[in-house]
């Protein structure tokens, strides 16, 4: 919606004025919002709905972001992200997630993922209601869509404190002065049980669509698929196997389920994803591609796109003015190359470019010569809509590096003479170039997905919609809880729903008759690719309990070219000094580790000396 693309920061701001009057602490100030007059008025109301938006969704495209906290991606100047990767987080401190450029205000994107700003919106959230039957709406149905997008984002904020810590107090209320702050939490399932059935309450009264005006509101869809992505992330081992990751801890009913079956929760989660599905309202994008497209294309025109598609079910917008500060959203400068002047930042790691299939849905492999002469022909679609690689065709270079450059492909790699350890020329875009070097990437990757070189973002920034909900995630939702729901799994309906993705994506699909094993290992592939950088991933490894096999040290591509001599990255016809030699090497400048305790965040001792009820996550 586009009045979401001009969010009121302060509704109730205390204004100064400058009066010589006795009683000028009574005089209302201009241009301020009291509480009184914003429950009077449904368009103060309207603003401060936009607002609980904006605390709920936080900033997707800051300058940090969720992937630079997985492996996915890497956050080249650390502000203590390293530190955060190595599992180094206490009660006393969050490392990456807790500071900007060494300063102790946390980026926007890792701001929103906390204790204090989460619980700052469920008090949003309460206000609302308690105010509600004050407010003299237009007419019912604007009432009753207002409240179903509260009960959406009161949900919504709890949905995340849950993931980032377990069983939270339930709090429906908004406490006031002087009141018993002592809340104990409650149990994990206690949890679910309230998310969920604030979403049923958000379906009963939201739309299917809007009119333009009105995009980027929760709708009815969008209710019942966060519905089914809580349901998912509660059936998922990590609330089951607590014994696994916390043994001993005497307070196991906060970290998941202590009786019930494993089974029927994947049952309800099915059920839930279903009922999306059946709503017959979303379908993908280019479903079907034809022999001639370019599958590529349609994945980067579909995320560059200003919505809604057909599989878009909740987006989020920006204007070119959206921002408080240089850190807050500008995603084309931040994760662009440097040798575009750039700031080179959330570079996919190696790691993540390797589980791109190949063409034919062989996996790629460095013990494969053929594979190491050319890693980057015939590759999944998907990776060329993503990733920038050597190579690779980009935007026009600006003014200053156009002689560096005149041919427009990435220059990720080195010049070496023929003994291979003698470097003579790097390319533009590494930390060894000519251009910005503190802002090169060191993966050997940039970021393709989201950025649109149609722009150059030193000087416009991108207004693009982040999409935090759509339909290609509920299809793969649903194929794994088909494949979890018991022992056998329903491996055929699995199986054709991960194909409707990799049809889109022009792959071939996936065999008949595989184990529950291998469609597990499959669906899980198949998030991460389709997903790469749209949030999930930080929160796959978790639930699925493999944070040893995501945080480990991470891998970068070398790409050396080798000559008797040379001044220039390419020759002057545009070709490259000889083949190009790659290897897969370690970042080793970032090194990172898993402890079971980063399962879930400790709540901080802060909160833990305000409130003396609260009782601490294992490991911390």
């Amino acid at each position: 919606m586009r009045k979401l693309l001009y969010i009121l920061f302060a509704i109730s701001v205390i204004g100064i004025t400058n009066s010589c009057k006795k009683d000028f602490l009574d005089t209302k100030p201009l241009g301020a919002y009291s509480d009184g007059d914003t429950w009077k008025d449904p368009s103060l109301v309207a603003a401060f709905v936009n607002t609980c938006y904006y605390n709920a969704l936080g900033w997707p495209f800051a300058i940090e972001r969720l992937s630079d906290y997985s492996d996915e991606t890497s956050f080249t100047p650390d502000w203590g992200a390293f530190d955060f990767n190595k599992s180094l987080m206490t009660s006393d401190g969050l490392m990456g997630w807790s500071t900007d450029w060494g300063n102790t205000d946390p980026t926007a994107n890792t701001l929103h993922y906390r204790w204090d700003p989460l619980y700052k919106n469920v008090r949003e959230c309460n206000l609302f209601f308690k105010n509600i039957k004050t407010v003299v709406f237009p007419d019912d149905a604007t009432k009753n869509r207002t409240m179903g997008e509260v009960y959406f984002l009161r949900a919504y904020t709890y949905h995340y404190l849950v993931a980032l810590y377990g069983g939270v107090p339930i709090i429906t209320k908004a406490y006031g002065l002087g009141e018993n702050y002592n809340i104990p939490r409650n149990t994990y399932e206690e949890c679910i049980k309230f998310i969920t059935g604030q979403l049923d309450s958000a379906a009963m009264y939201l739309p299917d669509s809007y009119s333009a005006d009105y995009r980027g509101h929760a709708t009815r869809g969008a209710a019942l698929a966060l519905k089914a992505r809580t349901l998912l992330f509660a059936a998922s081992d990590l609330h089951t196997a607590m014994a696994s990751y916390a043994p001993g801890y005497s307070n196991p009913a906060l970290l998941g389920y202590t009786s019930g079956s494993q089974a029927s929760r994947w049952t309800a989660a099915k059920n839930a994803a279903k009922a999306v599905i059946d709503l017959g309202i979303y379908s993908l994008v280019s479903p079907n591609p034809a022999p001639t497209d370019s599958v590529a294309g349609n994945f980067v025109s579909y995320f560059l796109s200003y919505g809604y598609a057909s599989e878009d079910i909740l987006l989020q917008y920006f204007t070119t003015k959206t921002g408080r500060s240089w850190s807050d959203y500008n995603p084309a400068l931040y994760s662009g190359p440097n040798g575009y002047h750039n700031w080179g930042n959330n570079t996919p790691i190696g790691d993540l470019v390797d589980e791109y299939e190949m063409k034919d849905g062989s996996s790629f492999s460095w013990t494969n010569p053929a594979m190491v002469a050319n890693p980057y022909a015939k590759r999944d679609a998907r990776f060329y809509a993503s990733i920038l690689y050597e190579g690779a065709s980009w935007r026009k270079r600006p003014a200053d590096v156009q002689g560096l450059d005149p041919w427009d492909k990435m220059q990720v790699g080195h010049v070496f003479k023929l003994d291979g350890t003698t470097q003579l020329v790097s390319g533009v875009d590494t930390r060894e170039g000519p251009i910005e070097n503190w802002n090169g990437g060191r993966s050997g990757y940039y970021l393709r997905k989201f950025n649109d070189p149609n722009l150059d973002p030193q000087f416009v920034k991108q207004d693009i919609p982040f999409r935090h909900i759509r339909y290609a995630e509920v299809l793969l939702n649903y194929a794994e809880t088909c494949i979890e729901e018991n022992t056998g799994g329903d491996i055929a309906e699995a199986r054709t729903y991960i194909n409707k993705i990799r049809t889109r994506a022009g792959q071939p699909d996936i065999a008949a008759g595989l184990s529950q094993t291998a469609m597990r290992t499959i669906v899980r592939h198949e998030r991460r690719i389709e997903l790469a950088f749209e949030d999930h991933r930080f929160w796959d490894v978790r639930r699925w309990v493999i944070g040893s096999a995501a945080y480990h040290p991470i891998h970068r591509a070398e790409v050396k070219y080798l000559t008797s001599a040379a001044t220039t990255y390419r020759q002057a016809d545009g070709s490259t000094w000889g083949a190009p030699v790659y290897s897969n090497e370690v970042i080793g400048v970032e090194t990172r580790a898993w402890l079971d305790k980063c399962y879930f965040f400790p709540i901080l001792r802060d909160e833990m000396n305000k409130n003396t009820e609260l009782v601490q996550n294992p490991g911390y």
